[in-house]
């Protein structure tokens, strides 16, 4: 294989050699080859060997609990750095700023470049975000937008476009429209394919104005993401004092409350806890990959040529084709502060539990980076073994754990019983198993009051219809997280980590965006 060319590849069919494509192949089904030879050996085990599973589980359990409290402490930290972050006046820290880690005379010599890709997203979702964009508290002749439509939707998306450009186009210093052709071979139809086609229209456009792309700040923004007053000089000022910007991305912390009242409690506590997981992985950016709305030197997204247009998970994959374009020297820099996006919701609340599965599944598919990196791990020779070791073990770990842990803390504590026997059914330790499990978990549930408590501070302002009764229901629903996180956090990583193993592969499945009211504005949200 060429140098480089591995940096391209989707999924093991886009390459030619067959020792290559089966070594990829086999990293595909890695994942799902250790998941389900855990579960299904939970209960091998359970029936073979019931006093050493009941062992394991105990080392589980308590590892569980150990790892909830290393979390509890990082997201406490990570919340409180965010909302100091919120109160600071970034445009007057840049102001004071004397020192760049960027060849400029000045933070306004800085241009942000903001991307919006979208796909039957209502007109007044887009517009929405579009809105945060010009009430930021940031100077406005220094913010590009680039809406980027799909020529697939026909018709609607380009009246959108349009009455989007007619309103929009005098607040920016540029607001350029793309189109994204439909059918192009070798493409996966969706959020990465577009933002691939919009990219080298922006660098024509950037080009065209003489602007170094080292000053450039690209936004990947979700097209119903709307972004805080001081979003992007908190932005500035981060990408001016990290060493070597031109070499890191930049993460702000999901939040899904733009309907947040308009979701039903399930969606409500998912959507809070995705919160809290990237929160807490903002204090461990040696392992943090970006999400979602992100941000880039426009420098990097150029030497990498552009997001790939043949994956699903094109947030997480652009931080992964930097690493190794950059032979290792590539990192994420979190920022600690909020930008909003929808919380889960749907005409019903069937369609809404169909969504968030979904929406999950799309997620979890992300585990489809794993065979990326190990195989470009393979091919590169100059980045570090130990940094390849600590980045492997870590996303392996996570995606197992995803997808196992609710099943084995649920079913591991009474499976020995019911397989293991009367000789085992007679002994001390199955008689303690249950209990212990249960205690275990019991004291784990004080993390759940914790976040329960957070997220009450996280809810914006109270409208009239929602009173204090529904306040009292959203904090009780806490307690039913463990339970629902089988269903809609362990089945859909499973799902997604067979169908890589199977080799059944997906298309982008782009969320439905549904509002009943307006976006909740950050005043709401006490910003």
């Amino acid at each position: 294989m060429a140098q480089n060319t591995y940096l391209t590849i989707g999924r093991a069919p886009d390459i030619k050699d067959p020792k290559d494509r089966a070594l990829f192949r086999f990293f595909e089904m890695l994942p799902g080859i250790l998941s389900w030879s855990t579960l299904i050996g939970a209960v091998l085990f359970s029936w073979l060997a019931p006093k050493w599973t009941a062992f394991f589980i105990i080392a589980f359990v308590l590892y569980w609990l150990l790892r909830t409290v290393y979390f509890s402490f990082h997201l406490r930290s990570g919340y409180k750095r965010m909302r100091e972050n919120e109160k600071i006046d970034w445009i007057e820290r840049l102001d004071d700023l004397k020192d760049y880690q960027l060849n400029v005379s000045s933070w306004r010599d800085l241009y942000h470049l903001v991307i919006i890709p979208t796909y039957k997203e209502p007109y007044e979702v887009v517009a929405d975000s579009i809105r945060s964009l010009k009430a930021a508290h940031y100077p406005s002749d220094r913010i590009m937008v680039l809406l980027a439509i799909e020529e697939r939707e026909g018709e609607e998306g380009v009246k959108k476009a349009e009455l989007l450009r007619e309103e929009f186009k005098k607040e920016f210093d540029e607001f350029l429209v793309t189109s994204h052709p439909d059918g192009i071979e070798g493409e996966i139809a969706g959020k990465g394919a577009n933002e691939a086609w919009a990219g080298p229209k922006a660098k024509e456009l950037i080009d065209q104005k003489k602007i170094p792309h080292e000053r450039v700040i690209v936004t990947s923004l979700d097209a119903d993401t709307v972004v805080y007053p001081e979003y992007f000089g908190c932005l500035s000022y981060y990408y001016l004092t990290t060493p070597d910007p031109q070499r890191t991305s930049f993460q702000p912390i999901p939040l899904f409350l733009n309907n947040v009242w308009q979701a039903n409690p399930i969606s409500k506590i998912f959507s809070f806890a995705s919160t809290f997981w990237h929160t807490m992985n903002q204090e461990r950016p040696e392992k943090l990959v970006t999400f979602s709305t992100h941000a880039m030197s426009f420098q990097a997204l150029v030497d990498v040529g552009f997001k790939l247009p043949n994956v699903v998970s094109d947030d997480s994959r652009i931080f992964w084709q930097c690493f190794l374009r950059y032979d290792g020297d590539y990192k994420v820099q979190p920022i600690y502060y909020p930008i909003s996006m929808d919380a889960n919701a749907a005409s019903n609340f069937f369609l809404t539990m169909r969504n968030m599965y979904l929406q999950q599944r799309r997620w979890a598919y992300g585990v489809g980076e794993i065979p990326y990196f190990l195989f470009g791990f393979s091919k590169n020779r100059k980045i570090p073994m130990k940094k390849k070791i600590a980045l492997g073990a870590e996303l392996l770990e996570s995606h197992w754990s995803w997808a196992t842990s609710s099943f084995l803390i649920f079913m591991l504590g009474w499976l020995p019983l019911f397989l293991g026997g009367e000789i085992f059914a007679d002994t001390l330790l199955s008689y303690n198993l249950p209990r212990f499990v249960a205690g275990v978990l019991t004291i784990s549930m004080i993390g759940l009051v914790g976040s329960a408590f957070l997220s009450i501070n996280l809810l914006p302002q109270r409208k009239p219809k929602y009173g204090r009764a529904r306040l009292l229901v959203f904090t009780l629903q806490w307690i039913f997280l463990p339970l629902l996180m089988i269903f809609f956090t362990a089945l859909p990583a499973l799902d997604a980590q067979t169908r890589w193993m199977l080799g059944k592969y997906m298309g982008f499945w782009v969320t439905p965006k549904f509002r009943k009211e307006k976006a909740i504005t950050p005043s709401e949200v006490g910003l």
